[in-house]
């Protein structure tokens, strides 16, 4: 059973709405409760375990102090500014998936007893891969991820060491894949983690990459392969779509725990020289089977577009269509 985090403000459509949208969602291995009287929510936790309970800054203290609840944060109006140095909050008017982020990252930090997770077995990881240079690897990457985000849930990570993603999108992350793996070789990786650090585009939910591409070479192979392990046996997604960077151990350790690597390729005498030496040096270091698990693709040539609208418009081109195609025509979960 998942625990109980329950929300109450003084706005009772705020709390509804908040709700109505994380559970939705299914992001965090949480139950989100909305009340819209403190009444109910005092009867409600005095028969059920409330593990966390987002409150509105602006609840009278006497009644703050009348829910019996695990632990507390607090809805603030000021930015997210601290309304007591022992009660934590957040910014109540951003994003929920802003909300959720900063909830987890403080939850994630004093957990006790972690709320269980709704996995659905073990998810299937499919790698996207390429020794060939320009040839639409990311762009791929995102199309087929965001087309099987519409039928289940998908993660998507990118370990190239600049993948141009926060130029993309516009946004500065406050956290990212390098704290994943922090956290993991730490051995303080949790599902909550995971929720402290997820952004969304669209119906894709996203890691966003290292910051600095050094964290990739300090974090080692091992580790790198051990988070997506730990990710796909542990968390409610479906499917992992990983764009792989060109660091060759890491290549290697990550294409290992992949189903399908799907490799776009170019066919001039360079490009094919490239693909003979990578099957050459899985031969002969004894991974020659991954040969069996790569699908080569000659991706088709796409217009230019607004670089704020490249992600969604990826979908309505000659790309998108090339993978709705691609995708009806091979048993990619299969």
């Amino acid at each position: 059973m998942k625990h109980i985090l329950a929300v109450y403000d003084v706005d009772p459509v705020y709390a509804a709405r908040f709700a109505e949208v994380v559970n939705q969602k299914e992001k965090i291995p949480f139950e989100v409760v909305a009340f819209s009287s403190i009444e109910r929510l005092r009867a409600f936790a005095a028969e059920h375990p409330v593990k966390l309970l987002l409150l509105g800054e602006h609840v009278p203290a006497e009644e703050k102090e009348s829910i019996r609840a695990e632990k507390v944060i607090l809805l603030s109006d000021n930015g997210g500014k601290p309304v007591s140095p022992s009660v934590p909050c957040v910014y109540k008017y951003q994003s929920s998936d802003a909300i959720v982020r900063d909830v987890m990252t403080w939850y994630g930090e004093s957990p006790g007893d972690l709320p269980e997770v709704s996995g659905r077995g073990l998810a299937k990881v499919l790698g996207v891969y390429s020794p060939v240079g320009r040839c639409l690897k990311t762009s791929f990457a995102l199309t087929i991820g965001k087309l099987l985000a519409q039928e289940e849930r998908v993660l998507y990570l990118n370990l190239e060491e600049f993948s141009g993603l926060s130029v993309l999108m516009k946004e500065e992350y406050k956290s990212d894949l390098s704290d994943l793996l922090y956290f993991y070789n730490g051995g303080s990786y949790n599902s909550l983690r995971l929720s402290s650090v997820v952004h969304t585009m669209g119906e894709l939910d996203y890691i966003p990459p290292v910051r600095y591409p050094e964290d990739l070479d300090q974090a080692g192979e091992e580790a790198i392969a051990g988070l997506i392990r730990a990710i796909a046996g542990e968390s409610a997604y479906d499917t992992l779509v990983v764009d792989i960077g060109s660091g060759r151990r890491t290549a290697l350790s990550v294409m290992k725990l992949c189903r399908v690597i799907y490799m776009p390729i170019r066919e001039d005498p360079v490009s094919l020289a490239k693909l003979k030496e990578l099957e050459q040096y899985f031969s002969q270091t004894g991974n020659g089977m991954l040969r069996e698990r790569i699908k080569r693709l000659k991706l088709p040539y796409h217009g230019s577009f607004g670089r704020g609208d490249y992600i969604d418009q990826l979908l309505w081109g000659e790309l998108g269509d090339y993978v709705r195609q691609l995708l009806r025509g091979s048993s990619v979960g299969g």
